[in-house]
């Protein structure tokens, strides 16, 4: 894989808060930023103000964006690229070769979060890579802890990771913690799950009774500290709450993530390109910038996704 973070940039509003965010990560992880602007044609001049000026603004999207974030960051190295392909095969292209790929959102639906393209959608459930999705609006003071200065120093919010134990992937579990170690913060990491519902007995055919709530969760928690410990050992550094609720995964995800600087959830590469349920209400919900990592299933010591 090459070292690098790819953002997908087109003008809007909403690549420039996704672009802002790239930088800051690529920053962080001592990576260089790689501006793609796909599907560029150079667009033909007609001296037509109300055609040419939204034309030139599009040709010089690309400039103007990695002027600001010099400018903004001196120590970033920053990488133009320009390509005729299309959107969504370009950013595919990019999402396999790079450490991740950022996307920006088309911003707010009232208040229920933010809804993405179809470009970006695609982008999502088809990639090979780890996805970054940025809403419109979203600010770095937004991903650290509240002070009195708003000092850019402030530490980190927490990174959240959504976890499945029924569905493993060692992807996952290296994103959430690499992230959480660039950013040195902490990581939650939330298992949510229903608990099957008793049913009355008395048939010679039933079942036998479910283990009682107080088993089910002692269960879980055990599967749970099972699954994290080798990732503990791994990264000593990164400080690990884990949360169990019983309730529904997208509700505790969407609640989790609106005190942290980074939501991570999983999508099973074996799932073709269908999104789960979990992830897809995330990608139109989360309050944070939103990481989707494709992963394979493998050993449940390596960990999983809610998706």
């Amino acid at each position: 894989m090459s070292r690098t973070i790819t953002v997908g940039v087109d003008g809007s509003a909403e690549s420039n808060a996704a672009a802002a965010w790239a930088a800051r990560e690529a920053v962080l992880r001592g990576l260089p930023l790689t501006l793609l602007q796909a599907g560029y044609e150079p667009a033909p001049r007609t001296h037509l103000p109300e055609i040419d000026v939204p034309a030139e603004r599009e040709d010089r999207a690309l400039d103007f964006i990695g002027n600001r974030l010099l400018a903004d960051h001196s120590d970033l190295r920053l990488v133009p690229h320009r390509t005729t392909q299309a959107p969504v095969p370009a950013l595919l292209e990019a999402a396999e070769s790079s450490a991740l790929l950022a996307l920006g959102s088309q911003g707010f639906s009232s208040l229920e979060g933010f809804m993405v393209g179809s470009v970006a959608l695609d982008v999502t459930a088809r990639a090979r890579g780890p996805v970054v999705l940025v809403r419109a609006g979203e600010r770095a003071r937004d991903e650290r802890t509240p002070s009195a200065t708003m000092s850019p120093e402030a530490p980190f919010l927490p990174v959240v990771l959504g976890l499945d134990l029924a569905h493993p992937g060692e992807e996952l579990l290296t994103f959430a913690f690499e992230a959480a170690k660039a950013r040195a913060a902490s990581l939650t990491v939330v298992y949510a799950w229903k608990a099957p519902v008793p049913r009355p007995h008395g048939r010679t055919d039933d079942p036998p009774p479910p283990a009682g709530p107080g088993d089910t969760r002692n269960a879980v928690r055990l599967s749970l500290a099972a699954a994290l410990r080798p990732w503990r050992a791994k990264y000593p550094e990164v400080a690990v709450t884990e949360r169990l609720a019983e309730e529904r995964a997208a509700h505790c995800l969407r609640m989790a993530g609106e005190d942290a600087s980074l939501l991570v959830v999983g999508h099973r590469a074996d799932a073709g390109a269908r999104l789960g349920p979990v992830t897809h209400a995330m990608i139109h919900h989360a309050a944070c910038p939103l990481a989707v990592v494709p992963h394979t299933s493998q050993d449940a010591s390596a960990g999983g996704h809610h998706g």
